[in-house]
């Protein structure tokens, strides 16, 4: 009889692995307070002190910008709508390029898109994953107008070379840190490390109001031009006496009081949280790593990790079995999560195909049916464009998050016998 549960042997783990769920007392309290208020919003779309929001979304606002060592804070629906609101303050045109990453959540490479702009893709680093500055440096043309860095999986990416470039070239960084908040480099905040920073605080980051994001800079202008932007820009320009009308053509991309009262109460559980995820994930780095064949790629010098996702490197030819099928037979051996059941194991092989094999990119068709804004644009999304990125995926790249809290060593000890006994029994997938 086979030993893998994958051929119909006995699983290491039968047991759902714990929920991230971390809603509790204190964030209850703070939403009846707000319920008993009767004020669940205070926007308004006209130029007036509820333009801003009421007081709960403010003070949500000045704590975040306290707490990262910003100037300005801005809450908005979703880090999706945060990076919309960047790229149109910072000026973009039909025609401009944005470099982007192309191993993301997809708004972070189609945000342009909305401003007629030009999604650019460079490749990733073979180690860490982020924007390769190499790469970004040979996608420059005359036409480039920003750079979208993503801090992926938790790790903040390269601001030393990259910010380098940025000033180099006079173009724009936009960080998306929806993964990434708490961490550092060099001794500063991700998502503070360029000239906008995004967070996300929707359910599955490592503070959620539910959906949510939070847009942070030191600029005032691009500040000013965000909260434009977020609530009806068009509506209120003229009673503000704004003359830059550029991309001054606003949505509706407000948070609510409850929302931001659950963030105030999440936003002082970040350190613990991370603290947690660390601890789990370093030890099943060691462990893992222990296992010829699987490494754990490391921590950004300088850096801190926030893992939202812990990769790891495989070697197909130390282990003699793919990638694929290694993996899958360790998924056989362990249970899904409470409340992600439907989601199978959270063990996955790559991590989104690279962007630019979407139709979106394969077939330029974006905005309307003429192929606006590609058509005016000579920019390739060919297969093998991102070589590091594609054998990453293909071939190389595996991740989990079973590190999350409430998680525990015994919970770890389960994933790494899992992956113990198919190293073991590995003859039976070959």
């Amino acid at each position: 009889m086979s030993e893998l549960a994958v051929h119909g042997g006995q699983p290491v783990r039968k047991k759902l692995f714990p929920a991230y769920k971390y809603i509790g007392e204190e964030e209850k309290k703070e939403v009846n307070r707000v319920l008993d208020s009767g004020v669940l919003s205070r926007y308004l779309g006209c130029w007036e002190p509820d333009f801003f929001g009421g007081s709960e979304v403010q003070t949500f606002e000045r704590e975040w910008a306290d707490y990262f060592g910003v100037k300005h804070a801005i809450a908005v629906n979703s880090c999706s709508s945060g990076l919309q609101c960047a790229v149109g303050a910072i000026g973009t045109e039909p025609g401009d390029e944005i470099i982007v990453s192309p191993y993301s959540m997809c708004i972070s490479a189609t945000a342009p898109l909305w401003y007629g702009a030009v999604p650019v893709f460079a490749d990733i680093e073979d180690k860490y994953f982020c924007l390769d500055p190499v790469s970004i440096e040979e996608k420059i043309t005359d036409k480039t107008k920003a750079i979208i860095v993503v801090d992926i999986f938790g790790q903040p990416y390269d601001a030393d070379q990259i910010n380098a470039i940025a000033k180099k070239h006079n173009l724009i960084i936009i960080e998306d840190c929806a993964q990434a908040p708490g961490v550092s480099y060099g001794g500063q905040y991700a998502g503070t490390l360029g000239d906008i920073g995004v967070f996300s605080l929707n359910y599955h980051k490592h503070i959620h109001t539910g959906e949510g994001g939070v847009i942070v800079t030191d600029n005032d202008e691009l500040a000013d031009k965000m909260r434009l932007i977020r609530n009806h820009a068009e509506a209120v320009v003229e009673e503000k006496g704004a003359s830059d009308l550029v991309n001054m053509l606003g949505f509706n991309f407000r948070l609510t009081e409850i929302q931001a009262a659950i963030g105030r109460v999440q936003l002082k559980k970040l350190k613990d949280l991370i603290e947690e995820r660390t601890k789990n994930a370093d030890y099943l780095a060691e462990r893992l790593s222990q296992i010829p064949g699987i490494k754990f790629p490391g921590v950004r010098e300088k850096a801190t990790h926030a893992y939202y996702l812990q990769p790891f490197l495989y070697d197909e030819e130390t282990i003699g079995v793919r990638r694929d099928t290694f993996i899958e037979a360790v998924k056989a051996e362990l249970a899904a999560t409470e409340l992600r059941e439907q989601e199978g194991v959270l063990i996955g092989c790559g991590y989104v195909k690279p962007l630019y094999l979407m139709p979106l990119f394969q077939k330029k068709i974006a905005l309307g049916s003429q192929g606006y804004p590609f058509n005016n644009s000579a920019v390739k999304y060919d297969k093998g464009i991102c070589p590091v990125v594609e054998k990453l995926h293909e071939k190389i790249l595996f991740h989990h998050d079973l590190m999350r809290p409430p998680a525990t060593k015994s919970d770890m000890d389960d994933v790494v016998r899992a992956f113990e006994k198919v190293y073991s029994n590995k003859k039976e997938l070959i």
